[in-house]
């Protein structure tokens, strides 16, 4: 890459030429709306993913303000993310959270540079069967984490392992809390049924009561049950003792190059999620408002997030589609809706940090429970049936691997069957077939015979077999064979070999190999190779008719 193709330019920026009054009025009111509503899933997904639910706060008040302020979307919402919740828990158990803020500053910094070389594009060539199938399979990881809560189980510490967690849970359940599992269960209730939407013909109660989250009512309600009745369960104070009343302070992780180089697949594996999850909210998005954002601009603002957050204590953060939703259905209009919610939950943080102590955790289980019913497309597995084979398989792999064994693996995995089923796809696609010509034309003056073949598809090492039909020893080969490849759209070096292996067993018979009609690419790759050169100029022709036309003149037809 050129210097001079470097550009870091955040929406931000043509956001606030021409910015009114009636935009600023709208962006606060949307940011406010998302910030209150970004409170209890950032203290959720930070204790979902093995830290205090302080770091989750601060995570989507530190990110979230530098993701809008130097991202490519206009109205994305970043912060900790239910997608992260699998791989961040596994991280933390393994290596523990020291490890995590190093390996969350070093994906950033991998982020940033994918955004800088700009390969934020290359993201879109993620199959969306792999796409769907990891999401479903965090989402019921996500919801097996929240069982223990949920039932308010007394297990010291939830292991990683799906097999570990089954086990943990069915060893624990004598210990099933009925207070919380009462409160839980009301608490999902209260978020399923509350109401989601109004219109113009709605009661004003009614109207009311649908802009104010579900979520924040489920906060309130279960913190005002625990404070007022002295419910018997866990609470954020009684496990973490609360959440800091303002941002932690500027800190250096502990870092040495012996752990980087342990963490060097977690780090790739939170900068792939972030990147793939970012730029499909980001999609999401621009559906939305009927805009365009810049990946490789909303890549470089999610490394300079996940880079600098861990500095606060802060865990990795990516897009998250269900407030950069809330934050369009708000009325957001531009990047300023999302430095309003960072500035939204720093206000709640300063102000009532104290009343966090008694958020049971049971009515944050509930909560990530919707969420985790939410995050799923749990209707692709009942439409499975009119899908392809391969598209089935890759799915439900990718889906299987995620919950059984984690991420990473899953989509490893995913990509090499999706690129097998690929190579098999562009194979079968690729035909050889005989071109009849005429009498005259099919045998030269001094007995030998002439053959020409059409080539279609792309000729790869997975399609080469195609070619080798040709040199089939139970048929007899031509001594004159014309490859007419006007329909070979690709040619690498392992087709080559196989053109290169016909000629020379032709010439071994003194036989010819003539090439009609390459395309570019095909033909550059000959000249670059010395193919052409090793046939000679005279064997390679623009036009079939040209070639036959070469050939007979040769054998002295007219």
């Amino acid at each position: 890459m050129r210097l001079g193709e470097f550009r870091f330019r955040p929406r931000l920026v043509d956001s606030l030429r021409g910015y009114t009054k009636d935009d600023l009025r709208a962006d606060f009111a949307a940011g406010v709306t998302v910030g209150v509503v970004a409170l209890p899933l950032a203290m959720a997904f930070g204790i979902a993913s093995g830290v205090e639910p302080g770091q989750g706060i601060v995570t989507a008040i530190i990110a979230g303000f530098l993701i809008a302020a130097l991202g490519g979307s206009k109205v994305q919402i970043g912060g900790p993310a239910g997608a992260f919740v699998v791989l961040l828990y596994a991280i933390v158990e393994r290596y523990g959270v020291a490890s995590l803020l190093i390996s969350t500053f070093m994906a950033g910094v991998l982020m940033f540079a994918m955004g800088a070389l700009r390969l934020g594009n290359l993201i879109r060539f993620i199959p969306v069967s792999i796409v769907i199938g990891f999401t479903n399979g965090i989402a019921v990881v996500i919801a097996l984490q929240q069982v223990k809560d949920f039932l308010g189980l007394s297990i010291a510490r939830m292991p990683a392992n799906f097999f570990s967690q089954i086990d943990a849970l069915w060893q624990a359940r004598a210990t099933l809390n009925p207070t919380a599992f009462a409160l839980g269960a009301a608490s999902l209730a209260i978020v399923v049924f509350w109401p989601k939407s109004y219109d113009a013909n709605s009661a004003n109660w009614r109207r009311w009561l649908a802009r104010v989250p579900g979520t924040i009512v489920v906060l309130l309600l279960g913190t005002l049950a625990v404070s007022v009745a002295g419910l018997q369960v866990e609470t954020i104070g009684s496990r973490f003792g609360g959440i800091p009343q303002g941002l932690p302070a500027f800190s250096l992780p502990q870092f040495d190059w012996a752990t980087a180089q342990n963490l060097a697949m977690p780090t790739l594996s939170i900068a792939l999620l972030g990147a793939i999850e970012s730029l499909l909210c980001a999609r999401v998005a621009d559906g939305l408002i009927h805009d365009r954002h810049d990946p490789n601009q909303e890549l470089m603002a999610q490394g300079v997030a996940n880079f600098v957050a861990p500095f606060f204590g802060g865990i990795a953060a990516t897009g998250t589609v269900a407030r950069t939703v809330t934050n369009v259905r708000s009325g957001a209009r531009t990047p300023i809706a999302g430095i309003v919610h960072s500035a939204t939950l720093l206000a709640i943080v300063l102000a009532l940090a104290p009343l966090a102590h008694d958020i049971p955790l049971a009515s944050l289980a509930a909560i990530l429970l919707f969420v985790a019913w939410n995050m799923g497309d749990w209707r692709e597995f009942a439409r499975l049936r009119y899908f392809s084979l391969s598209y089935r398989t890759i799915l439900l792999a990718t889906f299987l691997l995620t919950v059984v064994f984690d991420l990473t693996v899953a989509v490893q995995i995913g990509l090499v069957l999706a690129s097998l089923f690929f190579i098999r796809r562009i194979s079968t696609l690729t035909r050889v077939e005989p071109i009849s010509l005429p009498a005259d034309y099919a045998v030269t003056a001094s007995g030998k015979r002439v053959a020409a073949w059409r080539i279609f598809g792309s000729l790869f090492f997975g399609s080469v077999t195609r070619l080798e039909q040709l040199l089939d020893p139970a048929q007899p080969l031509a001594d004159v064979v014309v490859l007419e490849l006007h329909q070979v759209i690709n040619l690498d070096t392992t087709g080559l070999e196989a053109l290169r292996s016909l000629y020379r067993m032709l010439q071994r018979r003194g036989g010819r190999l003539v090439i009609a009609e390459p395309n570019e690419q095909p033909l550059s790759l000959m000249r670059r190779s010395g193919f052409v050169d090793e046939i000679g100029e005279g064997s390679v022709f623009d036009e079939l008719d040209a070639a036959l036309t070469a050939v007979a003149t040769e054998r002295g037809a007219p």
